[in-house]
């Protein structure tokens, strides 16, 4: 069946998540959580904790719980209204596994194979990474298509992950002749900063795993820290070029600027021509001025928040409840198209 013989007419729904795996970031929080607040105003929202796909690799179970509240508090801190948005950690709601088992019967072993994220996890002992950390891009096809999700917000990293989502609901309307039951979601990928780099080397990812707490900002991070991995930021000597040809070759210069111009909600070209010709004292410090000023509201009304954990327990179970009212209508009708009894 081709795209264009898709004909799904359901509701537009959202829906994205964030491991709680280590402190937030401001990669989470450009890639993702920032994003999230603006489409709770267009769309039905529906924003996860994924705790579940936390396990793929080892976790202390009382870290992984605190971790699991901070992020609830830190979507809320970041604008998340709980009241127009579902917001759940995705352990509570049991369609998540249910549907996450059916997918792995209907993806392939090549489609797996062939993800780069579990390529760079796994590294070159393959066979002594956990099944789950293979197979989880099934579980995430089941967290969208459970609630027949049309858009996912995404870093540039995950595309592949919602495209792959993509063929599983394709073959699994294909396999059980029902040719529009699930959606094909999209993916929704805005901003400047979609993929945020460290600090510390401008090729890679900024990861809440890297060991050198330098090559990220945490959102936890006070205005002095902040400053000082800021200032620490691995640059090159040549002053900041006015065009992206002179980009080439400079990956951190290029990081940098995007950071700048997703924080100040202003465009990359207009971020270069502002800095075109300074050295990267300037961008430094103007960076720092800006980080400093977008993230410590949120870091100081996460800590409130967290203060009072038994209320994100609260909020995190009625979003469960929430979610769940929507998941189940749907997993009925799955379990009676896969002839479940």
């Amino acid at each position: 069946m081709s795209e264009t013989e898709h004909k799904y007419t359901g509701p537009e729904r959202v829906f994205s998540g964030v491991q709680p795996t280590g402190n937030l970031t401001l990669g989470n929080y450009l890639g993702a959580i920032k994003r999230f607040v603006p489409m709770q105003d267009e769309f039905e929202c529906i924003y996860c904790v994924v705790d579940m796909h936390a396990i793929t690799v080892p976790q202390d179970p009382a870290q992984l719980a605190h971790a699991t509240r901070e992020v609830g508090a830190a979507y809320i801190a970041c604008g998340l209204d709980p009241k127009r948005a579902i917001l759940f950690n995705q352990s509570k709601v049991h369609a998540h596994a249910e549907l996450a088992w059916i997918f792995n019967c209907v993806a392939r072993m090549g489609w797996m194979e062939r993800m780069t994220q579990f390529k760079d996890k796994s590294g070159k002992h393959k066979e002594r990474v956990s099944l789950g950390l293979f197979a989880y891009p099934a579980l995430m096809a089941a967290d969208i298509l459970a609630y027949k999700a049309t858009h996912v917000p995404v870093g540039e990293d995950q595309k592949q992950h919602v495209e792959l989502s993509r063929d599983i609901a394709q073959k699994f309307n294909l396999d059980f002749g029902v040719p529009d039951f699930f959606p094909h979601p999209e993916p929704v990928i805005q901003g400047a900063a979609t993929r945020v780099m460290s600090l510390r080397d401008g090729t890679h990812k900024m990861s809440k795993s890297d060991p050198s707490d330098l090559s990220r900002i945490n959102l936890i991070d006070d205005a002095d820290t902040i400053a000082k991995k800021i200032r620490k930021a691995k640059t090159d000597p040549d002053d900041l070029p006015s065009d992206k040809d002179g980009l080439e070759g400079r990956p951190e210069a290029r990081n940098l600027l995007n950071i700048y111009a997703a924080l100040g909600d202003t465009s990359f070209d207009d971020a270069l021509a502002h800095f075109g010709g300074k050295q990267f004292r300037a961008l430094k410090e103007e960076l720092t001025e800006l980080t400093v000023e977008k993230l410590t509201p949120i870091t100081d009304e996460t800590r409130r928040l967290m203060d009072d954990w038994v209320e994100i327990d609260r909020i995190l179970q009625d979003g469960a409840d929430r979610a769940s009212a929507i998941a189940e209508p749907i997993m009925k009708e799955v379990r009676q198209i896969v002839g479940f009894v």
